[in-house]
């Protein structure tokens, strides 16, 4: 299993994911990326000033599941204050879970990242922050890479399957639809959860042997390298 970042952030349980995370670690043979809001903790423990941004991000949501109190907009002392507290409140083995985190992983033909590549950069030269932030210049690329790239990042309705790239990531903080692909050799399935959002999914079907997955049609690699229905 690949997971590709933003574990924390945007809802109340981001310290029970983290937890289930780490069971996941312990008990199955996972990869775990980051993603850009896994940056933050890190940053905000050494420069407590950094949640004027984090906060934009969820960071708020965050601070709560650990235990604090946050306000609303707080100012540079409750940033002080809120630094110290997170310190005390998380686990160490979070910290070193966060630490810990790859930005990239490749087998065989496929890269797995959180944001995206720039296009026309070998991928060994990429950049963290491109890695972990890139929209527009790697959204736009028709333009082969050198890997087949799965990533998140940027929020789709529906699994975003492209010639040179998958998007999975279906905005699962705002929208409850959380997607994993599944690849065995050349073909790609996507899997999305399907709890509550069925009746909104027009032209996917619902697997006969399941409630909560959908499986649109599988995608191909071809002999071009690139992937088709």
């Amino acid at each position: 299993m690949v997971f590709i970042g933003d574990y924390i952030d945007r809802g109340p349980a981001s310290r029970e994911v983290l937890d289930l995370l780490l069971e996941c670690e312990r008990t199955k043979e996972a990869v775990f990326l980051k993603g850009n809001h896994e940056t933050f903790v890190q940053r905000f423990l050494s420069e407590p000033a950094v949640l004027d941004e984090w906060r934009l991000c969820g960071g708020l949501e965050t601070l709560v599941s650990y235990g604090l109190k946050p306000p609303i907009s707080p100012g540079v002392p409750e940033q002080t204050q809120l630094a110290k507290e997170l310190a005390k409140a998380i686990p160490r083995r979070h910290l070193e879970f966060l630490e810990s985190l790859n930005l990239t992983f490749s087998c065989g033909d496929f890269l797995f990242v959180h944001a995206g590549i720039r296009p026309g950069v070998p991928i060994r030269k990429q950049s963290e922050a491109d890695l972990l932030w890139i929209r527009e210049e790697f959204l736009s690329s028709e333009q082969r890479f050198e890997k087949f790239v799965v990533h998140g990042h940027t929020p789709v309705r529906t699994p975003d399957i492209r010639s040179n790239r998958i998007n999975i990531d279906t905005g699962a903080f705002a929208t409850g639809r959380l997607t994993c692909i599944v690849i065995e050799g050349t073909v790609v399935v996507p899997l999305i959860d399907v709890r509550d959002w069925i009746s909104n999914a027009a032209g996917l079907h619902v697997a006969r042997n399941t409630q909560t997955r959908m499986e649109p049609a599988a995608w191909t690699l071809d002999r071009t390298g690139m992937y088709s229905r």
